[in-house]
């Protein structure tokens, strides 16, 4: 490689990001998490207090210096038995300066440090709250780990501006204020050398932090990029070494880190310049004061103040000396603060960006309730029953009637795209009688999961109707919808917690027994009591420690305790072996008795008991029928099964 083409990541820059505008602080953002502040007002008002009074004994600190040098210090030389007392009053009357404010100091850390982790504390809350109603669509389009970044690297952004800038920014305009008043009150001519200085520190500091900003908005983006890939292939660690894949998993992997480091590179390429340009520019100007203050005393130049003139004294030239720092000082750290609040802003702007997303909404208003029947009507009963009905409030009278939860369900003319553009269910009619079983068939992407996904109403139809026991689904709140489906899925999820905490997941009051007695119909009981501490063995990472097929027999189990009136079986038993299966198979026809049952499988054997089969290809449905007619037709269905034509 020439000299030519090594180039530092600066020089590297991409065209797109020399042209982006520099960063600016978003004032709806600040507005939104000064909001979150709100909640601790008592408590910021007692910070604001300890940073002022800090900030006030620092100053007077600085301010003292001219008082002891011309007052204490100066009066004593040449003094043939000088008298301390006074000087040692003064003196210890700076230590108790100095102790006032090293208290204020502790004191406002440590209680913005509460303020921090109790805004991010209502800030996780909210987030999770409102990922929980957000619809799987969001969660299909976004990788895991980058929503994983909104409760690590983001709200740490966040934690880290609450704590430390804003104090520190507070701080350092209480103690600019009062340096710049205290300049005054001993020098104008030396403060209008600061002012004029700072004109060329301000252009200086908000050159560079404006592009460092920038990159500490891309760095954010980045990091949730790469997490998001890191968590990816984790949970796809087997399937990257089977496939030997470990150096395209790598070359991928460096590609996303090399894009965050050269953003990290760049971000702090100008944070790290900040500090010390600032600490130069100040040593400059600690110099100059030096020189014109000396040459003003040494010539007994008239000195005006705010509040007097005279001669310009060596202990006013100290104290200006001093106070010169202190006013350098803060303003540097400002500026460097910048770089932390460009990571807030970030990291605000993504966490608000997901709080932002729309909920999923609901404008059902029929209630699925537990029923029974008294003197031939059906009432609603707090007592499970194991009759469930559909509850119809009517706005217009007040009144309220039931009907009877029967598992008949109909797609009518449906059809569905996941985007707009595209179609992938064409003209979809299915009728579901009560307590039939259906099957769905076909090749991978056929429709299959779609269709039960819209049944679920995870998904919203794009044209027809979908009816549950006559209802419009839409008119049925969700939560109930749902509550009257059971599901069983080919990915199985476990949570950390024991195995009878997994059982009870769908019916959190269930009883050891009946959860015991779910395992037994499942197969489960007796593998699960081989355990280390059976029904109360822990799981964790997803039920890592167990084998597929053991993990799909506790979810269907799980869903076995749950007791729905309407089952649907997505590929349910693919994990578990022929044997396993059979066994299986006759608890699963007893626990599907009486109910309404949608089964997806490419096992065709574990479907030719069903009512009816569907043959679906490219989201259409091409042939229906009992196993019988469908082979009897010698269609689709019939070279599938007989080996003619097999599922991809």
């Amino acid at each position: 490689m020439s000299k030519t083409d090594k180039k530092t990541p600066i020089e590297r820059e991409p065209a797109h990001m020399r042209k982006k505008p520099p960063f600016k602080l978003d004032v709806k953002i600040m507005g939104r998490i000064f909001g979150y502040m709100k909640p601790f007002k008592a408590q910021l008002i007692l910070v604001a207090i300890c940073i002022v009074v800090s900030s006030i004994a620092s100053v007077a600190a600085s301010l003292f210096i001219k008082t002891l040098i011309d007052d204490y210090i100066m009066p004593l030389i040449g003094v043939e038995n000088p008298d301390f007392s006074g000087l040692l009053s003064a003196i210890i009357g700076m230590i108790a300066l100095f102790l006032v404010g090293i208290v204020c100091t502790l004191g406002y850390n440590r209680l913005m440090a509460n303020v921090s982790q109790g805004v991010l504390k209502n800030i996780r809350d909210e987030m999770f709250g409102h990922m929980q109603t957000l619809p799987i669509k969001y969660f299909d389009t976004h990788t895991h780990g980058d929503v994983m970044s909104y409760y690590t690297n983001d709200t740490d952004a966040l934690r880290q501006m609450i704590s430390q800038t804003l104090p520190q920014v507070l701080a350092s305009l209480v103690t600019i204020v009062s340096v710049f008043a205290s300049m005054l009150s001993i020098s104008i001519w030396l403060t209008l050398i600061v002012v004029a200085f700072l004109g060329v520190m301000f252009f200086t500091t908000g050159k560079i932090a404006s592009r460092s900003g920038t990159y500490f908005m891309r760095q954010q983006k980045s990091l949730g990029d790469i997490n998001g890939y890191i968590e990816e292939m984790i949970n796809g660690q087997r399937v990257v070494k089977v496939f030997c894949h470990e150096d395209k998993a790598k070359a991928g992997f460096d590609e996303k880190n090399i894009s965050l480091s050269e953003d990290n590179c760049l971000a702090n390429a100008y944070a790290n310049v900040l500090m010390p340009v600032n600490n130069c520019m100040g040593y400059v100007l600690y110099v100059i004061i030096a020189v014109v203050g000396g040459i003003l005393t040494i010539n007994g130049a008239a000195n005006i103040a705010c509040f007097s003139v005279g001669v310009l004294t060596l202990g006013a030239v100290a104290s200006f000396l001093q106070l010169s720092r202190s006013f350098i000082g803060p303003i540097g750290q400002v500026s460097q603060q910048l770089n932390s609040v460009a990571m807030a802003m970030a990291g605000a702007e993504r966490i608000f960006t997901l709080l932002d997303e729309k909920s999923e909404t609901d404008d059902g208003y029929v209630t699925l309730v537990n029923a029974k029947y008294e003197n031939g009507q059906l009432t609603e009963t707090p007592e499970r029953t194991h009759l469930w009905a559909w509850k119809h409030p009517h706005t217009a009278d007040g009144s309220v009637t039931y009907t009877e939860l029967k598992g008949d369900i109909v797609l009518d003319d449906v059809d569905f795209g996941y985007t707009p553009d595209k179609t992938v269910l064409h003209n979809i009619d299915v009728y579901a009688q009560p307590g039939q079983k259906v099957a769905f068939v076909g090749a991978t992407g056929a429709g299959k999961t779609t269709i039960t996904n819209l049944i679920n109403r995870f998904y919203d139809i794009a044209d027809g109707k979908i009816r549950y026991d006559g209802i419009n689904i839409n008119k049925i709140k969700k939560d109930d919808l749902r509550r009257s489906l059971g599901v069983v899925l080919q990915d199985v999820n476990l949570f950390t917690g024991t195995v009878m905490d997994n059982l009870r997941y769908g019916k959190p009051d269930a009883t050891d027994e009946e959860c015991i007695a779910a395992a037994k119909l499942a197969n489960a009981d007796g593998f699960i009591r081989m355990l280390p501490e059976g029904y109360n063995t822990v799981l964790s990472g997803d039920g890592s420690g167990l084998s597929q097929g053991q993990r799909q027999l506790i979810s269907i189990a799980r869903a076995a305790v749950a007791d729905p009136p309407v089952m649907i079986l997505d590929e349910a038993t693919s994990s578990i072996d022929t044997h396993t299966e059979a066994i299986v198979q006759r608890g699963m026809d007893a626990l599907m008795e009486g109910r309404t049952v949608f089964v997806i499988a490419h096992r065709l054997s574990t479907v030719k008991n069903s009512d009816v089969i569907m043959v679906l290809d490219h989201g259409r449905i091409i042939e229906r029928g009992s196993h019988e007619k469908l082979i009897s037709e010698k269609g689709q269905y019939y070279k599938l099964y007989t080996g003619a034509f097999e599922l991809e």
